[in-house]
């Protein structure tokens, strides 16, 4: 099982009804072995050039794992699919996540040290 993000771009007009084609496309990626991990709805945003005529899309980011025969399996089905306009399915770097996971640890623990200090003074300045 290798680490996967899906980027899917949904028709504008299914805004305010997103769940039936979003339990479409959950249902291709689970009936394929793939396990979801993250899922981001980041809503309608303008694109960068008209799709069939459309100048908005709804992007909607899944990470998830799936197995070698899998992506091309989840290829032709959203190829075929009308709620779909777009989809990027491509293999997450290991070493970039890494990385993440590490910049997050530092943020976390320089925010700590910020709010000790912060404390600190706070505290200094009452004694004084």
């Amino acid at each position: 099982m290798k680490d996967y993000e899906l980027t899917v771009l949904f028709h504008p007009d299914l805004e305010m009804n997103l769940d039936p084609a979003l339990d479409k496309v959950k249902k291709v990626l689970k009936s394929n072995g793939a396990k979801i991990t993250n899922e981001e709805n980041e809503g309608k945003k303008r694109l960068a050039y008209s799709i069939n005529g459309l100048e908005y899309a709804i992007f909607y980011y899944i990470n998830l794992e799936l197995p070698a025969d899998a992506p091309a399996k989840i290829s032709s089905a959203f190829n075929i699919s009308d709620e779909v306009m777009r989809y990027l399915l491509v293999r997450t770097d290991p070493r970039k996540a890494k990385l993440a996971a590490r910049r997050q640890a530092a943020g976390t623990r320089e925010s700590q040290d910020s709010n000790e200090s912060e404390e600190s003074t706070i505290t200094d300045k009452k004694g004084e």
